[in-house]
């Protein structure tokens, strides 16, 4: 049910609210919103007194918001975000049926996008939306309905569909790996290279070895693309998942740095929202999803 309408200022109103409270002057709100700033001071006096409050605080040329207003002002620019981005949406996708989702680079690049055409195919009534993020956030904050997650069931209020298990191996370039075959010791001797979302993974590699590892230093990267590339060109030792350097072992650019079997640090998750009412385009991609891992590899 939508409160009444006494309860519910005009767009433009809280627009200008918003600006004052982050810009802290009527003028710089009237450039920003190309309005002059009389016009300002006016949807600020409408504000006030549609809801019967006192939002303003004037001190030496500079207006500042009560804090109750502040309060106001930050889910006013949440919905107002909210609507930015639902107008977008329908403007992408005039018809309807559009699924905005977070995903991870190399995940998203590698796996999921050459994927995509198939479900494109089954499903031209949903346009897919992907932008990355590397971390969780908060959906009540961010424009999504799903986001590719890595790691354990650590997001909270979401629910899960588990896509694969990731499998890590050390590898090198050729050059770097004399001493492959001496086992994992001699990889703390070694130049390693680090993932920032992943500052542990060397000590629970470590660790599955049975080596005790600890305060391990190296070059320190935000994608696992860059690091892949650093890795080929000699620069140290990476820990990389299988399915993201299949071609370069296969090519000999990438080699083994220490024989064993590969070792998994994570999952791959689809998570979307608990309190939320599930989408149809969500809907449709998750079983199309869920179709795709019951299908062997080619």
């Amino acid at each position: 049910m939508i409160a009444p309408r006494r309860f519910l200022p005009s767009i433009s109103s809280l627009l200008a609210l918003e600006a004052v409270d982050r810009l802290g002057s009527a003028s710089a709100a009237a450039e920003e919103l190309s309005l002059t700033q009389s016009a300002i001071s006016r949807q600020l006096k409408a504000v006030e007194e549609q809801l019967g409050v006192t939002l303003i605080q004037r001190n030496q040329m500079r207006l500042h918001l009560t804090p109750a207003a502040r309060e106001y002002v930050e889910t006013a620019r949440a919905a107002l975000q909210q609507l930015a981005q639902a107008s977008l949406k329908l403007k992408a996708n005039p018809t309807g049926g559009s699924l905005n989702l977070s995903i991870l680079p190399a995940f998203g690049m590698h796996w999921l996008a050459p994927r995509l055409q198939d479900f494109a195919r089954r499903h031209p009534e949903v346009t897919v939306n992907l932008s990355t993020r590397l971390k969780p956030f908060d959906f009540a904050a961010e424009p999504f309905d799903a986001a590719i997650h890595f790691g354990q069931r650590d997001w909270a209020g979401v629910d899960y569909l588990p896509i694969m298990r990731e499998q890590v191996l050390p590898v090198c370039a050729p050059g770097l790996a004399q001493k492959a075959a001496d086992g994992p010791g001699w990889l703390l001797e070694a130049p390693l290279l680090h993932l920032d979302t992943r500052p542990d993974a060397w000590e629970r590699w470590f660790a599955a070895q049975g080596v005790s590892a600890t305060g391990l230093r190296g070059m320190l990267f935000d994608q696992f693309s860059t690091m892949i590339q650093a890795t080929i060109h000699g620069l140290g030792v990476a820990l990389l998942p299988s399915y993201l350097i299949a071609q370069e072992l296969q090519n000999g650019r990438l080699v083994p740095a220490c024989d064993g079997p590969p070792v998994s640090l994570g999952d791959y998750y689809l998570v979307w929202p608990q309190n939320r009412a599930e989408p149809a385009p969500l809907a449709s991609f998750r079983a199309w999803l869920q179709g795709q891992l019951a299908t062997p590899p080619d």
